[in-house]
């Protein structure tokens, strides 16, 4: 693959996605009221929507980047773990769930940087791009302001979405690691 550029608008997306975490957990600092909900909601669905984007615009483009191949995901994990943790002590977000996919995607983070220091690239899988869609999707319900909702069974509904996508988040996670070992082994048989 020829070298791209850097700075590109997949990797800007990427960034936005970096950008938008201090603000959202900001606005989930408890007592911050509903409208830093709101702001904390349309700021999570704004990064949740870069992330479907972002990877398909640099397919289309041409340009993917070794660098958007690594910080995309990573952008991933630091947006739904910020939202995560800010959401426990709202009591929108069990703490072992939380642990549980955050967990996972320190997992995955780690084998990640092992095969880059290795120059093996390993991108998202289908599964792990399903986890993704459901975290969002509960996250996205679970962040929006309960006062604020038109139905108020919505957040046990999100709370049920986030329990799905925590088991598609460990799954993904097993599926990963096969595929780490399958393609690490192969790349050096010493290891």
């Amino acid at each position: 693959m020829p070298q791209r550029k850097i700075v590109n608008l997949p990797n800007l997306l990427t960034a936005y996605r970096f950008a938008v975490v201090p603000f959202i957990m900001l606005c989930l600092w408890p007592g911050a009221g509903a409208v830093a909900g709101l702001v904390a909601f349309a700021l999570f669905l704004t990064g949740a929507l870069t992330d479907l984007a972002d990877g398909y615009l640099a397919r289309r483009l041409q340009s993917e980047t070794v660098f958007g191949k690594l910080m995309d995901p990573l952008a991933d994990k630091v947006l739904v773990t910020a939202a995560l943790i800010m959401l426990i002590p709202l009591e929108r977000v069990d703490a072992w769930v939380a642990f549980l996919i955050i967990a996972r995607e320190l997992v995955i983070t780690g084998f990640r940087g092992v095969a880059a220091d290795a120059g093996i690239v390993i991108a998202a899988g289908r599964l792990g791009k399903i986890k993704s869609v459901f975290q969002y999707i509960a996250l996205c319900v679970l962040i929006f302001p309960p006062d604020l909702l038109p139905l108020p069974y919505l957040h046990e509904l999100g709370s049920l979405i986030l329990l799905v996508a925590m088991v598609l988040t460990v799954w993904s996670g097993v599926e990963y690691f096969v595929r780490f070992k399958r393609l690490y082994l192969a790349g050096s048989p010493s290891r």
